[in-house]
């Protein structure tokens, strides 16, 4: 049995890179870059005004409160020419500023009659101009490694880039194992469950940016796990869910060895997820997960999100961890490193953190209400409420 931290630094080098594609911006979303890339222009590409109102040189609010208004300026269709002492040229909302002006009033602190304005506030805010590069300047970089969430892609839009490199979205077979499971919406029998492990893994993967097969339910002898290992060749990972301890009916070791897997390491001194084993059957990383369904969960955040973060091209590296004040005493933790389930509050002021009461791995309701796994480390001694603590967020 090996530590958390052995078995991560295992299935991160057991992960790599995948092949870099070129996308067009509109489908890229939730890609990672895989090269960096550079605006094409600057943003705004001229002085733009912030507000509708008047443009006007800043110099002549001090001597004239009257302007002559010579022009408009909009959206699209700037005004040609350049501004004269005590002229003003109408102006809205990101239209170029005129050659000469400076300073935009808004149209509040403003009376009009005719031709000619009267500012009505004698200090008027201001300048309310965008300047030229305000945003970014032709050139400015997006690094490789950035994840495309929907404001990088309106900046990536932005910039006037059509089309960018980003790895190809992994591939994860998901393959759940046991006489017991039903799939959703079938009558279970007397001495069945309905399986939701594969389902709840399934949507955190895809939230994560991963294309996934949610592949049949093996049953508990080796043709079946053969028959549905067989429709997982070509995955990135596979990821299999419970059957993989010692008991009898667990026979995803004996099949999967059979398979030609190259184990990397089984057991992992932690709680929930002792029963974890990793290694390499072809081309493919597989993980075999515990049966319980928050075991799959957690093990899922603590090792299986980093691995997904090496194959979108970032950095082999585990999630990264926050300190919180813990809200409650906490006893002596054990031999084994113990992934709370527990919840953040934020008054505004204090970070706390409550592990829940109940820790069992088989109660999904308990991980519906966290949104934190509290970490104690091994043999980590009886806590006092206030002190600080680790912890993973869980926020998908």
């Amino acid at each position: 049995m090996i530590s958390v931290e052995e078995a991560l630094g295992h299935i991160l080098n057991l992960a790599a890179p995948l092949e870099i594609e070129n996308l067009p911006l509109r489908e890229a979303f939730g890609r990672v870059l895989a090269e960096t890339v550079q605006a094409k222009l600057t943003q705004p590409p001229f002085a733009a005004s912030a507000m509708d109102g008047y443009a006007l040189r800043k110099a002549d609010l001090d001597e004239h409160s009257a302007f002559k208004v010579i022009g408009e300026a909009a959206a699209g269709k700037g005004f040609a020419g350049t501004l004269a002492k005590g002229q003003t040229v109408r102006i809205f909302t990101g239209a170029p500023v005129p050659n000469g002006a400076d300073f935009v009033v808004i149209q509040e602190d403003v009376a009009r009659n005719g031709d000619v304005i009267t500012i009505s506030d004698p200090t008027p805010d201001g300048p309310n101009i965008r300047a030229a590069g305000q945003d970014f300047e032709k050139g400015t970089e997006v690094a490789a490694g950035t994840r495309l969430t929907s404001a990088m892609v309106a900046l990536l839009a932005s910039m006037n880039i059509a089309e960018v490199p980003v790895r190809r979205r992994p591939v994860l077979a998901l393959v759940a194992t046991g006489n017991e499971l039903v799939t959703p919406g079938e009558t279970p029998g007397p001495d069945q469950i309905v399986a939701s492990n594969n389902l709840g893994l399934a949507a955190l993967f895809e939230a994560l940016g991963c294309e996934v097969r949610l592949l049949p339910i093996a049953r508990d002898n080796a043709d079946s796990l053969r028959f549905v290992l067989g429709l997982a060749k070509g995955a990135d990972m596979i990821v299999t869910i419970g059957g993989a301890s010692v008991g009898d009916h667990d026979i995803v070791q004996d099949v999967v060895a059979d398979e030609g897997l190259e184990l990397s390491f089984y057991k992992v001194a932690m709680r929930p997820g002792k029963p974890l084993l990793a290694g390499k059957i072809g081309a493919s990383v597989l993980v075999g997960l515990p049966g319980n369904p928050v075991s799959s969960m957690v093990c899922a955040h603590v090792f299986l999100r980093p691995a997904i973060a090496v194959m979108q091209g970032h950095k082999a590296a585990p999630a990264k961890r926050k300190t919180a004040l813990l809200a409650q005493d906490l006893p002596k933790n054990g031999p084994r490193a113990h992934y709370m389930r527990a919840e953040i509050q934020n008054d505004g002021e204090v970070t706390t953190i409550r592990a829940a009461e109940r820790q069992d791995s088989a109660l999904l309701s308990v991980l519906t209400k966290s949104n934190a796994l509290l970490i104690r480390p091994v043999n980590d001694p009886a806590r006092k409420a206030g002190k600080v603590v680790e912890y993973l967020p869980i926020d998908l």
